[in-house]
Protein backbone atom coordinates (compact mmCIF):
# COMPACT_ATOMS: atom_id res chain seq x y z
CA UNK A 1 0.00 0.00 0.00
CA UNK A 2 0.99 3.72 -0.45
CA UNK A 3 0.25 6.75 1.50
CA UNK A 4 1.71 9.86 2.98
CA UNK A 5 2.85 10.41 7.00
CA UNK A 6 0.54 12.96 8.53
CA UNK A 7 2.00 12.44 11.92
CA UNK A 8 5.31 11.12 13.45
CA UNK A 9 5.72 10.52 17.23
CA UNK A 10 9.77 9.36 16.85
CA UNK A 11 8.43 5.97 16.94
CA UNK A 12 5.53 5.93 15.14
CA UNK A 13 4.00 7.07 12.13
CA UNK A 14 0.43 7.70 10.97
CA UNK A 15 -0.11 7.21 7.40
CA UNK A 16 -2.74 8.48 5.14
CA UNK A 17 -4.15 7.04 1.89
CA UNK A 18 -4.89 10.40 -0.14
CA UNK A 19 -7.73 7.86 -2.27
CA UNK A 20 -9.74 6.86 0.91
CA UNK A 21 -8.37 8.85 3.75
CA UNK A 22 -7.86 6.08 5.45
CA UNK A 23 -5.33 6.32 8.52
CA UNK A 24 -2.88 3.64 9.42
CA UNK A 25 -0.20 3.23 12.63
CA UNK A 26 2.82 2.38 10.91
CA UNK A 27 6.48 1.92 12.06
CA UNK A 28 9.51 1.35 10.05
CA UNK A 29 11.42 -2.01 8.87
CA UNK A 30 15.00 -2.12 9.88
CA UNK A 31 17.21 1.24 9.80
CA UNK A 32 16.81 3.68 7.15
CA UNK A 33 19.66 5.93 5.78
CA UNK A 34 19.24 9.46 4.01
CA UNK A 35 22.06 9.53 1.62
CA UNK A 36 24.61 12.58 2.57
CA UNK A 37 22.23 13.39 5.11
CA UNK A 38 23.31 13.54 8.94
CA UNK A 39 19.76 13.82 10.95
CA UNK A 40 17.75 12.28 13.30
CA UNK A 41 14.96 11.61 11.90
CA UNK A 42 14.54 8.86 8.82
CA UNK A 43 11.15 10.14 7.87
CA UNK A 44 9.03 13.19 8.26
CA UNK A 45 5.73 14.19 7.63
CA UNK A 46 4.82 14.66 3.88
CA UNK A 47 7.25 12.08 2.99
CA UNK A 48 5.56 9.39 0.54
CA UNK A 49 6.03 5.66 1.88
CA UNK A 50 5.32 2.42 0.34
CA UNK A 51 3.89 0.06 3.69
CA UNK A 52 2.90 -3.66 3.91
CA UNK A 53 -0.20 -4.79 6.63
CA UNK A 54 1.12 -7.97 8.24
CA UNK A 55 -1.97 -10.41 9.00
CA UNK A 56 -0.16 -10.66 12.93
CA UNK A 57 0.40 -6.74 13.07
CA UNK A 58 -2.61 -5.80 15.09
CA UNK A 59 -3.96 -3.44 13.01
CA UNK A 60 -0.29 -1.51 12.71
CA UNK A 61 1.45 -1.28 9.18
CA UNK A 62 5.21 -2.07 8.52
CA UNK A 63 7.14 1.22 6.28
CA UNK A 64 9.34 -0.65 4.30
CA UNK A 65 10.23 2.14 1.34
CA UNK A 66 10.45 6.34 1.70
CA UNK A 67 9.73 8.00 -1.67
CA UNK A 68 12.24 10.12 -3.08
CA UNK A 69 11.49 13.78 -1.88
CA UNK A 70 11.19 16.55 -4.40
CA UNK A 71 12.01 19.19 -1.69
CA UNK A 72 12.17 19.37 2.79
CA UNK A 73 12.87 21.65 5.23
CA UNK A 74 15.67 21.26 7.60
CA UNK A 75 16.59 22.44 10.96
CA UNK A 76 19.40 21.56 13.68
CA UNK A 77 18.71 18.96 16.07
CA UNK A 78 17.88 20.19 19.57
CA UNK A 79 19.20 16.87 20.59
CA UNK A 80 21.87 16.05 18.68
CA UNK A 81 24.21 18.72 17.81
CA UNK A 82 25.85 17.39 14.58
CA UNK A 83 22.48 16.04 13.30
CA UNK A 84 19.68 17.60 11.56
CA UNK A 85 16.04 16.98 11.69
CA UNK A 86 13.92 16.73 8.59
CA UNK A 87 10.95 19.49 9.39
CA UNK A 88 8.57 18.61 6.74
CA UNK A 89 8.33 17.00 2.95
CA UNK A 90 7.35 17.67 -0.52
CA UNK A 91 6.19 20.93 0.25
CA UNK A 92 4.33 23.20 -2.34
CA UNK A 93 5.39 26.66 -0.26
CA UNK A 94 5.74 27.87 3.32
CA UNK A 95 3.84 30.78 4.99
CA UNK A 96 5.44 32.61 7.62
CA UNK A 97 3.62 33.88 10.70
CA UNK A 98 4.80 37.55 11.86
CA UNK A 99 3.61 40.33 14.18
CA UNK A 100 4.57 43.73 14.43
CA UNK A 101 3.09 44.29 17.78
CA UNK A 102 2.45 41.47 21.05
CA UNK A 103 5.77 40.42 20.48
CA UNK A 104 7.36 41.95 17.09
CA UNK A 105 8.72 39.18 15.02
CA UNK A 106 12.71 40.58 14.19
CA UNK A 107 14.02 40.80 10.44
CA UNK A 108 16.60 38.31 11.69
CA UNK A 109 13.89 35.52 12.45
CA UNK A 110 11.96 36.39 9.04
CA UNK A 111 15.26 36.15 7.37
CA UNK A 112 16.79 33.33 8.59
CA UNK A 113 13.56 31.65 7.64
CA UNK A 114 13.11 33.02 3.55
CA UNK A 115 17.12 32.24 3.53
CA UNK A 116 16.10 28.55 4.65
CA UNK A 117 12.58 28.27 1.96
CA UNK A 118 15.59 29.50 -0.40
CA UNK A 119 17.66 27.19 0.23
CA UNK A 120 15.37 24.03 -0.28
CA UNK A 121 13.58 25.56 -3.59
CA UNK A 122 10.32 26.20 -1.61
CA UNK A 123 8.01 29.18 -2.51
CA UNK A 124 7.76 31.65 0.80
CA UNK A 125 5.18 34.11 1.78
CA UNK A 126 4.55 36.06 4.72
CA UNK A 127 1.37 36.27 6.92
CA UNK A 128 1.17 39.33 9.48
CA UNK A 129 -1.40 38.83 11.85
CA UNK A 130 -2.92 40.71 14.61
CA UNK A 131 -4.04 43.48 12.10
CA UNK A 132 -6.56 44.51 14.88
CA UNK A 133 -4.13 45.47 17.31
CA UNK A 134 -2.75 48.03 14.66
CA UNK A 135 -2.88 51.90 15.52
CA UNK A 136 -2.47 54.00 11.87
CA UNK A 137 1.69 54.45 12.54
CA UNK A 138 1.60 50.67 13.04
CA UNK A 139 -0.46 49.90 9.82
CA UNK A 140 1.95 52.51 7.78
CA UNK A 141 5.12 50.95 9.31
CA UNK A 142 3.81 47.26 8.15
CA UNK A 143 3.07 48.66 5.05
CA UNK A 144 6.96 49.64 4.38
CA UNK A 145 7.88 45.93 5.50
CA UNK A 146 4.99 44.58 3.50
CA UNK A 147 6.48 46.96 0.33
CA UNK A 148 10.07 45.89 1.26
CA UNK A 149 9.29 42.01 1.13
CA UNK A 150 7.44 42.07 -1.95
CA UNK A 151 10.40 44.21 -4.07
CA UNK A 152 12.63 40.83 -3.40
CA UNK A 153 9.81 38.67 -4.36
CA UNK A 154 8.01 37.74 -1.16
CA UNK A 155 4.02 38.99 -1.06
CA UNK A 156 2.36 38.94 2.28
CA UNK A 157 -1.14 39.28 3.71
CA UNK A 158 -2.43 41.13 6.85
CA UNK A 159 -4.98 39.61 8.58
CA UNK A 160 -6.80 39.31 11.88
CA UNK A 161 -6.84 35.53 13.01
CA UNK A 162 -8.62 37.07 16.37
CA UNK A 163 -11.10 38.84 14.63
CA UNK A 164 -11.53 36.98 11.29
CA UNK A 165 -10.38 39.99 9.29
CA UNK A 166 -9.09 39.17 6.04
CA UNK A 167 -8.44 35.52 6.65
CA UNK A 168 -10.39 34.65 3.61
CA UNK A 169 -7.15 36.03 1.52
CA UNK A 170 -4.75 33.63 3.08
CA UNK A 171 -7.63 30.54 2.89
CA UNK A 172 -7.22 31.55 -1.29
CA UNK A 173 -3.41 30.57 -0.93
CA UNK A 174 -3.79 27.22 0.39
CA UNK A 175 -6.23 25.42 -2.52
CA UNK A 176 -4.49 22.31 -4.20
CA UNK A 177 -1.31 22.87 -2.47
CA UNK A 178 0.59 21.49 0.44
CA UNK A 179 1.76 24.52 2.74
CA UNK A 180 3.89 24.21 5.63
CA UNK A 181 2.67 27.01 8.29
CA UNK A 182 5.48 28.35 10.58
CA UNK A 183 5.71 31.23 13.50
CA UNK A 184 6.95 32.22 16.72
CA UNK A 185 4.58 31.25 19.65
CA UNK A 186 2.51 33.64 20.75
CA UNK A 187 2.27 35.34 17.17
CA UNK A 188 -1.91 33.42 16.97
CA UNK A 189 -0.59 30.59 14.50
CA UNK A 190 -3.02 28.57 16.07
CA UNK A 191 -6.19 30.43 15.89
CA UNK A 192 -5.17 31.05 12.48
CA UNK A 193 -5.29 27.59 11.93
CA UNK A 194 -8.44 26.90 13.59
CA UNK A 195 -10.12 29.90 10.97
CA UNK A 196 -8.54 27.73 8.09
CA UNK A 197 -8.79 24.29 9.21
CA UNK A 198 -13.15 23.16 9.06
CA UNK A 199 -13.52 20.62 12.38
CA UNK A 200 -10.20 20.83 12.87
CA UNK A 201 -10.87 19.55 16.60
CA UNK A 202 -12.10 16.31 14.63
CA UNK A 203 -9.44 16.13 12.55
CA UNK A 204 -6.59 16.27 15.00
CA UNK A 205 -8.50 13.90 17.22
CA UNK A 206 -8.92 11.44 14.42
CA UNK A 207 -4.91 11.68 13.92
CA UNK A 208 -4.12 11.68 17.59
CA UNK A 209 -6.18 8.05 18.00
CA UNK A 210 -3.18 6.62 16.25
CA UNK A 211 -0.33 8.18 17.95
CA UNK A 212 1.20 6.07 20.98
CA UNK A 213 -0.68 6.45 23.78
CA UNK A 214 0.17 7.60 27.43
CA UNK A 215 3.39 8.27 25.84
CA UNK A 216 4.91 12.04 25.95
CA UNK A 217 5.59 12.68 22.73
CA UNK A 218 7.25 15.21 20.61
CA UNK A 219 4.97 16.55 17.69
CA UNK A 220 7.42 17.42 15.02
CA UNK A 221 4.90 18.38 12.21
CA UNK A 222 1.06 17.79 11.46
CA UNK A 223 -0.53 17.40 8.12
CA UNK A 224 -3.74 18.40 8.84
CA UNK A 225 -6.57 18.00 5.46
CA UNK A 226 -8.41 21.24 4.73
CA UNK A 227 -10.16 19.20 1.97
CA UNK A 228 -8.90 16.66 -0.43
CA UNK A 229 -6.23 17.89 -2.18
CA UNK A 230 -5.30 20.73 -0.08
CA UNK A 231 -2.95 20.20 3.03
CA UNK A 232 -1.82 22.62 5.90
CA UNK A 233 1.73 21.32 7.70
CA UNK A 234 1.59 22.68 11.30
CA UNK A 235 5.02 23.18 12.69
CA UNK A 236 5.81 23.55 16.47
CA UNK A 237 9.32 23.75 17.18
CA UNK A 238 10.45 25.52 14.30
CA UNK A 239 11.46 28.86 15.94
CA UNK A 240 14.78 26.85 16.97
CA UNK A 241 15.42 26.92 13.33
CA UNK A 242 18.91 26.99 12.28
CA UNK A 243 20.81 27.19 9.00
CA UNK A 244 21.92 23.69 7.89
CA UNK A 245 24.48 23.08 4.74
CA UNK A 246 25.00 26.97 4.11
CA UNK A 247 28.55 27.42 3.17
CA UNK A 248 29.19 31.26 4.42
CA UNK A 249 30.09 31.71 0.67
CA UNK A 250 26.59 30.52 -0.72
CA UNK A 251 24.47 32.66 1.62
CA UNK A 252 24.65 35.74 -0.15
CA UNK A 253 23.02 33.71 -3.20
CA UNK A 254 19.88 33.08 -1.03
CA UNK A 255 19.13 36.90 -0.82
CA UNK A 256 17.52 37.42 -4.09
CA UNK A 257 18.61 41.30 -4.07
CA UNK A 258 21.77 40.34 -3.41
CA UNK A 259 21.70 37.33 -5.87
CA UNK A 260 21.00 39.66 -9.00
CA UNK A 261 24.22 41.85 -7.91
CA UNK A 262 26.50 38.93 -7.20
CA UNK A 263 28.70 38.90 -10.23
CA UNK A 264 29.14 43.07 -10.50
CA UNK A 265 31.46 42.77 -7.42
CA UNK A 266 35.29 43.88 -8.11
CA UNK A 267 35.79 40.52 -6.57
CA UNK A 268 34.86 36.95 -7.34
CA UNK A 269 35.02 35.45 -3.68
CA UNK A 270 33.19 39.06 -2.37
CA UNK A 271 31.84 38.46 1.09
CA UNK A 272 30.20 41.35 1.05
CA UNK A 273 31.72 43.16 4.52
CA UNK A 274 34.11 45.62 3.35
CA UNK A 275 35.74 44.72 0.53
CA UNK A 276 36.32 47.22 -2.33
CA UNK A 277 34.82 47.56 -5.31
CA UNK A 278 31.27 45.95 -3.89
CA UNK A 279 28.12 45.85 -5.92
CA UNK A 280 26.55 44.87 -2.73
CA UNK A 281 27.69 47.59 0.06
CA UNK A 282 27.21 50.20 -3.08
CA UNK A 283 23.71 49.13 -3.26
CA UNK A 284 23.14 49.84 0.33
CA UNK A 285 24.39 52.82 0.16
CA UNK A 286 22.29 54.12 -2.52
CA UNK A 287 19.18 53.22 -0.83
CA UNK A 288 18.36 50.28 -3.45
CA UNK A 289 19.19 47.45 -1.10
CA UNK A 290 16.99 47.52 2.40
CA UNK A 291 19.21 48.02 5.32
CA UNK A 292 17.10 45.36 8.05
CA UNK A 293 17.78 42.60 5.04
CA UNK A 294 21.64 43.51 4.76
CA UNK A 295 22.14 43.48 8.49
CA UNK A 296 19.73 40.34 8.38
CA UNK A 297 22.66 38.56 6.11
CA UNK A 298 25.64 39.96 8.26
CA UNK A 299 24.36 38.45 11.48
CA UNK A 300 23.79 35.23 9.39
CA UNK A 301 27.55 35.40 7.78
CA UNK A 302 28.80 35.93 11.64
CA UNK A 303 26.50 32.64 12.66
CA UNK A 304 24.86 34.87 15.29
CA UNK A 305 21.57 33.60 17.14
CA UNK A 306 18.94 35.72 15.32
CA UNK A 307 15.90 33.82 15.75
CA UNK A 308 14.05 36.27 18.45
Amino acid sequence: MTGVVVKSTGSWYVVRNPATGALYRCRLRGKFKNKGLKVSNPLAVGDGVEFDLPEQSEGAGVIHTIAPRRNYIIRRSVHKSEHAHIVAANLDQALLVVTLVSPATSFGFIDRFLVTAEAYHLPALLIFNKADLYDEDTLDYQRQIAGMYASVGYPSVLCSAETGDNVAAVASLLPNKVSLLSGHSGVGKSTLINELVPDLDLKTAEISAFSDKGKHTTTFAEMLEIVPGTYLIDTPGIKELGLVDVPAAELAGYFPEMRALLNQCRYHNCRHVHEPGCAVIEAVDQGKLAVPRYESYLSMLADEDNRH
